[in-house]
């Protein structure tokens, strides 16, 4: 008899050391647990030691850290009508477990097919170049559209970051002829830029050079020193009439 009351007495303690087991939890710093009694929220536990009270209540747990979610590769089809693949990545954090919780069934299932979807929303919006050219602007769109349609999730989208923008063969060649062609271009204005520039300053230096005839004689002398320090050619340099009258005039001086 007292043998089976032992055996009864070591059940129920060993029932009340699992329950008291379930009952109770220990929450990270991090963590958060979503309490529930007899099915209705109860309230938010921890961090620390929590006391969960068997088959009454249920708690779930919940991460605060900050998640990094890759975007799967997305085909995108720009403003401009150019197909592309983009792959980006995103950050984000619960700031509400009540309603990470309860607003939706699995906010990390919901939060990547959102971003899929807004990825593909904002940037058909945009031409090719703007994609390939500010992304930095972006990524603040995506993130400022994510951030407003998962607030009601009790989820805070820090930074979306645009990774790759894959293109086809045929338009990764268009998009050389076309910077070739704009670098052609540039070549040439800057090319016509200098003309400019140079006849302008021809013209400035003819002005002065038409004021001052001394000018221009000196400026033949300096030019017929310069082209007889090189003896590899025969140069045949025109002279001016108003020096070769000079020369002339001041001959019949020197014979009279």
């Amino acid at each position: 008899m007292f043998s089976g009351i032992g055996i009864g007495l070591g059940g129920l303690l060993f029932l009340l050391l699992a329950l008291l087991a379930t009952a109770i939890r220990v929450l990270r710093e991090y963590e958060r647990g979503v309490v529930f009694q007899l099915g209705r929220f109860w309230g938010v536990k921890g961090p620390g030691l929590v006391i969960i009270i068997p088959v009454v209540q249920q708690m779930v747990r919940v991460d605060l850290r900050t998640i990094v979610l890759d975007v799967p590769t997305q085909d995108v089809i720009s403003r401009d009508n150019v197909s592309v693949k983009v792959n980006a990545v995103l950050y984000f954090r619960v700031v509400d477990p009540e309603r990470a919780i309860i607003q939706v069934a699995n906010f990390m299932e919901a939060t990547s097919q959102l971003a899929q979807t807004t990825l593909r929303a904002v940037l058909g919006k945009h031409e090719l170049d703007e994609m390939l050219a500010e992304r930095e602007r972006l990524n603040l769109d995506i993130q400022q559209v994510l951030d407003a349609q998962t607030d009601a999730w009790g989820i805070k989208v820090a930074n979306v970051e645009i990774k790759h923008v894959d293109l086809d063969e045929s338009m990764i060649r268009a998009i050389a002829r076309q910077a070739e062609a704009e670098r052609e271009r540039r070549a040439k204005v800057i090319h016509a830029e200098g003309e400019l520039q140079a006849s302008e300053k021809l013209q400035q230096a003819a002005f002065v050079l038409a004021q001052q005839p001394g000018a221009m004689q000196l400026r033949y002398m300096q030019t017929l020193g310069a082209i007889a320090g090189d003896k590899s050619s025969t140069i045949v340099f025109p002279l001016p009439l108003d020096v070769l009258a000079g020369v002339m005039g001041q001959g019949r001086k020197d014979a009279g």
